[in-house]
């Protein structure tokens, strides 16, 4: 059974086969929407019809064809520098070729200890990066200077995997956002100590939408020296882009990405999809739009009683606790995921396909579960 979701939940909604032949029947409901993560959503239509436009004829495998030398001089011009990009599968793939491409076997890499590469990939930097994590609590997903430095310490010790790398989230899993000057002193203080600067930034166009500034000044303008691009969960079918800011940092990328299985040989694909969302900025209209959703979310529930929001919502996140038996009774109409199960705190997101609709319709069921469900 799905976690979260009663059989009740799973048995009401009708299930759907295909059928043989040229037409087929949806294997869900088409306009059924949760909130439990902008990985759930579909791809944009602009996305499809640029699958569609890449499909006639052939272009050179493995990275050789027209459309990615075409996303490098676009990505180029982006981030206002000379940058490389590696097209990549996932997120995880181009976290672990990202950072491996800064560090030596025996480095280690500082991060929040909410940070996806800690909670959310499954040992995979350990295991096929081959590094040391060393994680810092922080109260809101946000690493500082200080912070760091509980752990860039031993330099030159054999005994201690050497820090190396400093990875920030952008937006972080908490749902907040790096200011361009925080990224910077971060850089700064990274730089100082002979350690390099990865951010992961699966959600970056959040960030950017929320900042309302220049994804250079918070990215290759404040020192970071390779990034993680995401695409997967602001609209695209799959894919994400490592980007070597600073390539005279990194090393090996173009061998780490085969190495670590993230070399697509229908690489157009990937890259025709960041080529629909950069153009005429659909990456950030579409990041601006799920950002709003989860204002409008916010605003439609932190007063209801019982109801406390746990984080700053910068993204397209919100955090909140709710009183024992609260979620259990949403989760009937609405999927979504806890955060902490033991303080009863919640996780909703919001996509670039949510509607005003579905986030009023969620905010009315949270009302009524509240009136529902006995307050202690």
């Amino acid at each position: 059974m799905v976690p979260g979701w009663s059989w009740h939940h799973i048995h009401k909604r009708k299930r759907h086969i295909v059928s043989i032949g040229k037409e087929s029947i949806p294997l869900h409901q088409r306009d059924l929407k949760g909130f439990a993560s902008d990985n759930y959503s579909g791809f944009h239509p602009e996305v499809l019809a640029a699958l569609t436009g890449a499909n006639g004829g052939h272009q050179v495998a493995y990275g050789g064809d027209e459309y990615t030398a075409e996303l490098q001089r676009q990505m180029t011009a982006l981030f206002g520098r000379e940058v490389e990009v590696f097209p990549v599968f996932n997120g995880t793939g181009a976290n672990v070729v990202g950072l491996s491409s800064l560090l030596p076997r025996w480095g280690a890499v500082v991060c929040a200890s909410t940070a996806h590469i800690n909670m959310d990939e499954n040992g995979a930097p350990e295991r096929v990066g081959g590094m040391k994590l060393l994680s810092v609590p922080t109260p809101d997903g946000k690493l500082t200077p200080e912070l760091i430095d509980k752990e860039a310490w031993g330099f030159g010790d054999e005994h201690r995997a050497q820090p190396l790398a400093v990875s920030i989230t952008q937006t972080t899993e908490l749902g907040t956002c790096y200011t361009p000057a925080e990224v910077r002193a971060i850089c700064n203080h990274a730089h100082s100590l002979g350690m390099k600067v990865h951010m992961d930034g699966a959600r970056l166009a959040n960030a950017a939408a929320f900042l309302g500034v220049p994804l250079r000044e918070f990215t290759s303008d404040a020192g970071v020296d390779v990034l993680s691009f995401g695409g997967t969960k602001n609209g695209m079918l799959y894919g994400e882009v490592v980007v070597a800011l600073n390539p005279s940092a990194c090393d090996g990328l173009i061998y780490l990405r085969k190495m670590d299985m993230q070399l697509s040989s229908k690489m157009r694909f990937i890259s025709a999809q960041f080529l629909a969302m950069l153009a005429d900025d659909l990456w950030l209209s579409s990041a601006t739009h799920a950002n709003a959703m989860a204002a409008r979310l916010r605003t439609a529930v932190e007063s209801l009683p019982g109801v406390t929001c746990t984080q700053a919502t910068q993204s397209n996140g919100v955090f909140a606790v709710l009183p024992a038996g609260v979620a259990e009774l949403l989760r009937e109409s609405f999927r979504f995921y806890d955060w902490d199960e033991s303080a009863r705190e919640v996780r909703w997101m919001c996509s670039f396909d949510t509607s005003e609709q579905d986030v009023d319709a969620f905010a009315a069921a949270l009302e009524t579960a509240l009136e529902l469900v006995p307050q202690a």
